[in-house]
């Protein structure tokens, strides 16, 4: 692996950096794979993994296995995402108030790996908005964000300008801004080519855009935590500075273990950054910081609009499905009955009103006549009832049923049932005594 030398040049004098150390571990072929699990589907931890020390649930793996071949993975109870990001966890825990619920946006969400750790992190009274404004890549989102099993979630599509529609919104906003991605060098030696410094500098511009259109929808006091997995100064230190620069902020100091190899930075004006490098832990790179914002901001009014709500008669028809259904309140998401939670209502109808919503809650499914035909979103729901039908699926069975192929099971049973691998939820199943329909996703199965 040759990495660029006006790449190379660029970080001299970066704190943290060693050109030997950091060619090396580039050129050692050597990959890190870590996931972080589920803590509302607890699984037990292989006894090979190892702790990453900034995340509850992060875990470092010896190698890397077929996840794709994995039920558990399609179950939601992990998700394999990179040390480094993980962080993230840290931060919110040091600069976040998590006793009171908080409304949190992602605002670059996809594909989903920040979410599902904010929506752990932030508890079940929070509602965190996850957004993308490249459509090809929302569904990946919203079909993480099933996968994990949370209903205090929104999905949406829109740029990041539309969001001063809701100024002084939300109390947490995340912007893991799309770079020039030179921390992944090692994952992904093919964006070698594709870096210039062209390119740093035009990320660096659609970074400062992007943080301006969206700084209004932040409260008074509430938090942005900003992060890249890109080395370069003009994406990060800089950035700080610019940010600073622009706007009223105070910036965010961490309280960061030195056993933890974590490199802590300061820009020109002494704002505060974290960088990782892969000469000095295990990860990728990556760049984060936080900052408290120091302006007043108005509130944002929910306008009268005329929405069309489910009738009694529906709800009660899906409400026994559920869990904990007097705590939500029921919307339609096109033809799907969906459930959202109660508390948040009011939040959800004005995000209606000014966004373009692609999911919320759990879709719960459609009404056929008096009868309920369940959606793939609430067999992976943690809201569902423990105690409707299922049958266990041995790995060759569950994997069977994740490339939709027929089934032939030894049941009795009829109806609508749940196929469930080592006691999680897989999907749905409909028997019909001398055969099975297999109802898992055409565009979720598994290829391989």
């Amino acid at each position: 692996m040759t990495l660029p030398a006006a790449f190379t040049s660029s970080l001299q004098g970066i704190p943290g950096y060693d050109a030997t150390s950091f060619r090396e571990v580039h050129e050692s072929g050597v990959q890190v794979t870590s996931l972080r699990y589920n803590p509302a589907k607890p699984v037990p931890v292989s006894a090979e993994a190892i702790p990453v020390p900034w995340c509850s649930q992060g875990y470092y793996l010896p190698q890397r296995p077929s996840f794709t071949l994995d039920p558990l993975f399609h179950a939601g109870t992990y998700y394999v995402q990179e040390a480094s990001s993980m962080f993230l966890e840290a931060v919110l825990r040091q600069t976040a108030d998590l006793s009171h619920p908080l409304l949190a946006l992602d605002l670059c969400a996809a594909p989903g790996g920040k979410s599902t750790l904010l929506q752990s992190v932030l508890g079940s009274n929070s509602l965190l908005v996850s957004n993308e404004v490249i459509q090809t890549r929302v569904p990946v989102l919203k079909e993480n964000l099933i996968k994990w099993g949370l209903p205090q979630t929104v999905v949406t599509h829109n740029d990041p300008r539309d969001f001063s529609r809701v100024p002084g919104l939300f109390d947490v906003l995340v912007v893991d801004a799309p770079c020039s991605g030179s921390g992944l060098f090692r994952r992904d030696p093919a964006a070698i080519s594709e870096w210039t410094p062209g390119l740093v500098q035009l990320c660096s511009a659609r970074q400062q855009r992007i943080l301006a259109d969206s700084w209004s929808c932040l409260k008074e006091d509430g938090l942005l935590i900003y992060s890249t997995c890109s080395y370069s100064r003009e994406e990060n230190e800089a950035l700080l500075d610019w940010l600073a620069a622009t706007f009223p902020v105070a910036s965010c100091r961490l309280e960061v273990p030195a056993e933890w190899n974590i490199t802590e930075v300061q820009s020109e004006s002494g704002q505060w950054g974290y960088r990782f490098w892969p000469h000095r832990l295990q990860c990728e790179g990556f760049f984060i910081a936080a900052f408290r914002k120091q302006e007043t901001a108005t509130t944002p009014v929910l306008k009268s609009k005329t929405v069309a709500l489910p009738t009694k008669r529906e709800v009660a028809v899906a409400a026994p499905w559920l869990r904990h259904a007097a705590a939500m309140n029921w919307i339609w998401q096109g033809r799907q009955l969906a459930a959202v939670p109660a508390r948040w209502w009011e939040t959800i109808r004005l995000l209606q009103q000014q966004l373009q919503v692609r999911y919320a809650g759990v879709e719960v499914g459609t009404l056929v006549r008096d009868e309920l035909l369940p959606d793939h979103p609430l067999a992976l729901s943690v809201e569902l009832r423990p105690d409707l039908p299922a049958v266990d699926l041995s790995r060759e069975e569950a994997l069977q049923y994740l490339r939709k192929q027929e089934l032939s099971l030894a049941t009795n049973g009829r109806g609508w049932t749940l196929a469930r691998y080592a006691g999680y939820n897989l999907g749905w199943m409909k028997l019909l005594g001398n055969r099975i329909n297999n109802y898992y996703p055409k565009e979720w199965r598994i290829l391989k």
